[in-house]
């Protein structure tokens, strides 16, 4: 039976360990030479620009030793009508799974019931779960676990926020999200995670509260792609939100600074901090391709077995 990867509930809090465990074994050099997708042909199909999506999924698919058939949607008969249901069933008959990268979370919900092979949200307006499988394991490298932990996240209640959201409940993160109001994070997505949490997950509007406990503190910018013309009222509205020197100090003394990437500097964060000894940023986005890889591995290898 077919898994998919839609949001972090598609997977149990064992799952996720496995996973970071895995990766954390690829990111070591174990089974440098083992191509377990041998054959193997694995889709990406964009609807949004991407720099780490597109590269890091591209050169792990290579290295588990699959091809990787990169998609613009708008060059497929997608961009002149034809529906996702029939893209989602032809697509099925030539690939072993499929990453999407798109705006409305229903497009990746309507693709994966129509398909018969894994699908994978490389991110959606809502949920970003591939980069979230990224930051646990970073995470777990740096601070050596995830339970208890504190991590803080300040601004924009985003798809990584949401995502992080669910993270903190699978694997009882303490998470404290600070933004202004009316820059929330999804209000179903917080509702089931607090009803299922076994761990803090609280919502401030001060940012130096936010931080004060915190083990991990992590932003992401403050205007999205499709955002661009509420720019500067965003600017204006998160500006106390910036991750810098001054907030730095509110966290614990070895407390971590995390950012999903691309980064706006001096925004949202300053380049003191992310380029700073306390920023595992790169660390962060490197991380993408081994936890990708252990992805792949897993719902890939017998989907059709």
């Amino acid at each position: 039976m077919k898994r998919d990867l839609l949001t972090l509930w598609d997977l149990s809090p064992e799952e996720i360990g496995a996973l970071i465990g895995r990766a954390m074994q690829l990111r070591s050099g174990e089974d440098r030479n083992r191509c377990p997708l041998m054959g193997k042909s694995v889709g990406l199909l964009f609807e949004k620009a991407s720099t780490r999506t597109r590269v890091s999924f591209e050169a792990g698919i290579y290295q588990l030793g699959a091809q990787a058939i990169y998609m613009n949607a708008m060059e497929l008969q997608m961009g002149r009508g034809e529906t996702i249901e029939d893209t989602a069933r032809t697509l099925s008959r030539y690939l072993d799974s499929i990453i999407i990268r798109t705006s409305e979370h229903s497009r990746l919900e309507r693709f994966a019931l129509s398909a018969d092979i894994p699908v994978i949200n490389g991110l959606s307006n809502s949920h970003h779960p591939c980069q979230v499988l990224a930051d646990l394991m970073t995470i777990r490298e740096k601070k050596g676990r995830l339970k208890g932990i504190h991590l803080a996240f300040i601004g924009d209640g985003n798809n990584v926020a949401n995502s992080l959201i669910e993270a903190a409940c699978r694997m009882e993160i303490n998470l404290v999200i600070a933004c202004p109001e009316g820059y929330e994070p999804d209000p179903d997505v917080l509702e089931r995670a607090r009803e299922a949490a076994r761990s803090e997950i609280l919502m401030l509007a001060d940012p130096r509260e936010a931080a004060g406990r915190a083990d991990v503190i992590y932003t992401d910018v403050w205007v999205s792609m499709g955002q661009e013309r509420e720019a500067e009222e965003r600017k204006r509205r998160f500006k106390p939100y910036q991750v810098n020197d001054a907030l730095l100090s509110c966290a614990k003394k070895d407390a971590i600074v995390m950012h999903c990437l691309p980064a706006h500097r001096g925004e949202e964060i300053t380049d003191e901090v992310i380029d700073g000894p306390r920023s595992v940023v790169f660390d962060q986005a490197e991380n993408r391709l081994h936890s990708q890889k252990a992805l792949l591995e897993f719902l890939v290898q017998d989907s059709r077995g």
